[in-house]
């Protein structure tokens, strides 16, 4: 009896959602029948244009150096680097092993975000550049906007105080600055690349021994 009782409740759902379903099925259709030929071609047309304008922020992004992780190797160059591009994230640096660290991660995130273009530059050869943008822990990222410094991060504290901190929770971080297109889930696609930098540095120097 009690079982009878339960077939009928899940009955009476599964009419529920199918006529829900056929409704919203309906909707679509009357939909459709109401575009015409030139609504059709207008809405291709709209598309084809999003397309070529994407495809050529695209190139020209490519032809800046966006989609690599790049050394600047004058401060002039930095000058100019940050005038061609809306969005730089820029790694001061010196040879130190949390620099190696972040270097790391951005070259990830520089393949990850062709929006945004990522480089580094060595602040104990750029002096007159530490001094000007108060550069003294290092590593410290400056996230640039429309050629003005926006924020920075500096050293490790803003990414739980340690080296093993993960990829993305340096992404999030850039993401809040919104200094790279970020939607809430991490851009990483496969686990490989979810392993934190320690961890494949240790991995990088057991292949090389």
């Amino acid at each position: 009896m009690e079982n009878r009782a339960v077939q009928e409740i899940l009955e009476k759902q599964l009419l529920t959602v199918a006529k829900a379903v056929e409704d919203k099925l309906d909707e679509e259709i009357a939909s459709l029948d109401r575009v015409d030929d030139d609504d059709l071609e207008a809405l291709r047309e709209r598309r084809l244009q999003q397309m070529k304008k994407m495809a050529e922020k695209r190139s020209r992004w490519i032809s800046l150096g966006h989609g690599e992780y790049s050394e600047i190797p004058s401060e002039k160059d930095f000058f100019s680097s940050v005038k061609a591009s809306d969005r730089v994230v820029c790694h001061f640096y010196r040879e130190n092993w949390p620099c190696k660290v972040v270097d790391k991660h951005l070259s990830i995130l520089a393949k990850q975000h062709m929006e945004t273009r990522f480089v580094r530059i060595n602040a104990e050869k750029s002096p007159f550049l530490a001094e000007k943008l108060k550069i003294v822990v290092l590593p410290t990222i400056a996230l640039i906007k429309n050629a003005k410094v926006d924020d920075y991060v500096v050293g490790f504290d803003e990414l739980g105080g340690k080296d093993d901190f993960s990829t993305e929770e340096l992404e999030e971080r850039l993401a809040k600055a919104q200094v790279i297109f970020y939607e809430g889930e991490s851009s990483m696609k496969s686990s490989a690349q979810n392993r934190s930098v320690r961890q494949s540095s240790k991995a990088d120097s057991s292949d090389s021994e």
